[in-house]
């Protein structure tokens, strides 16, 4: 797999178009903050970090209306690929609908998103955006 951040993404898409409650993610440090953001903004219901195994999985809830049934997650976004990093200033952080998403950055100070980043005036690498 060259990239994992891609298939962290596409498991969650998959999981929301098949209407699961649960998926099942391997893990790596990356991906937990990126779990964590999405927690943290009320994209997914809650996330568990198994230590099963050498690598681990993290078990994500996903969240929908309840009677609706529609995802709380519209779209993700991969910004940045192996092929073509994407970095941005801390001057030019893009917005993501408006400031209605969020824009996932890794920066030197850790993963965090596009509102932190600009209070904390510090750029970085646009991991994806979350609407």
């Amino acid at each position: 797999m060259t990239d994992p951040i891609a298939d962290f993404l596409t498991r969650i898409r998959n999981g929301i178009m098949a209407k699961h409650r649960v998926v099942e993610i391997p893990a790596s440090n990356l991906k937990r903050e990126i779990t964590k953001i999405l927690h943290e903004k009320g994209y997914i219901l809650s996330y568990k970090f198994e230590e099963d195994s050498k690598q681990g999985i993290i078990k994500i809830a996903l969240k929908y209306h309840p009677v609706s049934k529609i995802s709380a997650i519209k779209k993700l976004v991969r910004i940045s690929k192996p092929g073509l990093r994407k970095y941005t200033g801390a001057n030019e952080i893009p917005r993501v609908i408006n400031g209605l998403g969020v824009a996932v950055l890794s920066t030197s100070k850790g993963v965090m998103t596009d509102k932190e980043a600009r209070r904390d005036n510090i750029g970085g690498e646009v991991l994806c955006y979350v609407y």
